[in-house]
């Protein structure tokens, strides 16, 4: 029996879209390439995440959908630089510290890159890229200053979702078709009717990030316009692990390897595990060796029991953690975010030119339901 809407992405986004269309009484169908649900959710234990891992502000809908919890902010913090692990604190007493810069972006806006925006201010220095790369998935070379400013929120505290962030998928899920293991290589359209992995709908939604489509991953014919703004949208490389040890952590610790091997590290007291959150060229280097520089960063750590990866710039359905403000792909994102004819329409962050984590993919989904039910 054919459906109303095809939904392609069982991430927030796609989740979030076809949720509010099956509230308004559409027929939806979610495929989905994984054997799982969620997209970049993945909740490895409870506490630790291998994808989305921080609920951004008080103001954040992810609030309303599932229980969370502050996430305190006296955690004793490191940094690893020059090969040595310091307290975070050593930075405060140094120009500039790295903490420093997105507001004074925010304050003293300039043109041309994030890069040029340091240079005109002196500012340089290792930790500085570093720790711009980690948080943006791109270094100062590659942001665009304005694109930056319009992504960055006002701070009003960090949450974690409570017992972690794969109870977000599941609720969104919560009587939705959603078929697993069924991935989307061809769409076949004409305006009021599309075909895709054997199923018929009068519209689709594509959630899946723009690198999919322009490495022919889901093949679909699109207009040139369509096509140029997804070669646009790159995302920044990322690689996470979740590192089991042979023995509890003495603390519930935070470090950042300035030296560029690993990104953020995080443990708790009384618990064996360490997570790395590497993005840009450390992404990379996490791939090779998950373990190269941890027993800097975690000097108590110990033998490795059990490493699980999960790699999101090498997985074909994802390409990596998300859109990165680019130089002049501003108006990218707008365009990719257009339907097409009343029938192809598109969500995720990719979408959206406000902070890329979770509330843009799940505000993206909702935006798309709404343009599926006005036409």
């Amino acid at each position: 029996m054919p459906v109303d809407v095809i939904v392609v992405g069982a991430g927030a986004s796609g989740l979030a879209c076809a949720a509010r269309l099956h509230n308004a009484g559409a027929r939806v169908v979610v495929l989905e390439a994984r054997d799982r649900i969620g997209g970049r959710i993945r909740t490895a234990v409870d506490g630790f995440e291998l994808g989305a891992q921080v609920v951004h502000g008080a103001a954040n809908p992810v609030h309303d959908l599932v229980a969370t919890v502050p996430l305190a902010r006296d955690t004793p913090a490191y940094v690893v630089s020059g090969g040595a692990r310091q307290p975070m604190g050593t930075l405060a007493r140094r120009p500039n510290p790295p903490w420093s810069i997105e507001p004074a972006l925010a304050r003293l806006p300039g043109a041309g890159t994030v890069r040029d925006w340091l240079r005109g201010r002196d500012i340089a220095g290792a930790v500085v890229d570093e720790w711009l790369t980690q948080n943006w998935a791109a270094p100062p070379d590659f942001l665009d200053a304005a694109g930056l400013i319009a992504r960055l929120e006002p701070d009003t505290g960090e949450f974690a979702v409570a017992g972690g962030f794969d109870r977000l998928a599941t609720r969104l899920a919560a009587n939705l078709d959603v078929r697993l293991n069924t991935p989307v290589e061809t769409v076949t359209w004409r305006p009021g009717q599309v075909e895709a992995a054997g199923e018929t709908a009068a519209a689709i939604v594509l959630t899946v990030p723009p690198p999919v489509i322009v490495r022919d991953m889901l093949k679909i014919d699109l207009p040139p316009r369509k096509v140029a703004a997804a070669r646009a949208l790159p995302l920044g490389d990322a690689c996470c692990a979740l590192i089991t040890l042979g023995q509890d952590a003495p603390e519930s610790a935070a470090a950042f390897d300035a030296d560029g091997r690993l990104g953020f590290v995080r443990c708790e007291a009384g618990r064996p595990y360490a997570l790395v959150v590497a993005k840009g060229p450390a992404a990379a280097r996490v791939r090779a060796d998950p373990t190269a520089g941890l027993y800097t960063a975690l000097p108590w750590a110990g033998a490795v029991r059990h490493v699980d990866l999960a790699d999101w710039g090498t997985d074909p359905w994802t390409t990596g953690a998300f859109t990165y403000p680019r130089p002049g792909n501003a108006p990218a994102h707008a365009t990719w975010a257009e339907p097409v004819d009343n029938t192809v329409f598109f969500a995720g962050e990719a979408t959206a030119t406000t902070r890329p984590f979770v509330p843009a993919a799940l505000r993206s989904g909702e935006r798309a339901a709404e343009e599926v039910l006005r036409s």
